[in-house]
């Protein structure tokens, strides 16, 4: 399936109503524009988290009308346990999440998205964007069940042959 400008939308998604799509590498803002692309060529209904900071005038209605979620990421709030409990609250819940937590060069990724799917007992599926081969790819579900370290080292391989837009931040 097509997305636009030649992208392609490769995999299926989980015949489930609640599950996480992880997206990775973030290296750019392009990725944001890749998603929501994607998001509206599927007609699904996304919420996904992102910097608190982006969420004011004149964006801030746009974002939150499209699923946008704020997160104060000066300290920690307990956004998985919300999280958590948004996916208890809702008979269909998919939320958009970057495990990375930032467009920057980072070598260590959050690991709340593993905590969020493994507290909500909803499956993970892996969502890779690759810029060289204009590919938006939907990997199989994983369920996280076991240690979280072991499973973000896992998780991590799944991305290991994607090319970021910004190759040099990954």
């Amino acid at each position: 399936m097509m997305v636009c400008f030649g992208w392609k939308i490769i995999g299926e998604l989980p015949k489930q109503p609640k599950f996480i799509l992880a997206v990775a590498p973030h290296t750019s803002n392009w990725d944001f524009f890749v998603a929501i692309a994607s998001v509206f060529s599927l007609n699904l209904k996304v919420s996904f988290l992102a910097k608190g900071s982006i969420f004011r005038w004149p964006v801030k209605s746009l974002l939150t009308a499209i699923g946008g979620i704020g997160v104060d990421r000066s300290h920690s709030h307990g956004v998985v346990g919300q999280m958590v409990e948004e996916f208890k609250a809702h008979e269909q819940f998919i939320l958009g999440i970057a495990p990375e937590g930032t467009r920057s060069k980072t070598i260590e990724w959050k690991t709340g998205f593993l905590q969020i799917a493994k507290q909500a007992n909803v499956p993970i599926v892996p969502v890779s964007f690759d810029f060289i081969k204009k590919e938006v790819r939907f990997h199989s579900a994983v369920l996280i069940t076991g240690d979280i370290n072991q499973e973000l080292v896992e998780f991590k391989q799944i991305f290991a042959d994607v090319c970021a837009k910004n190759p040099q931040a990954v």
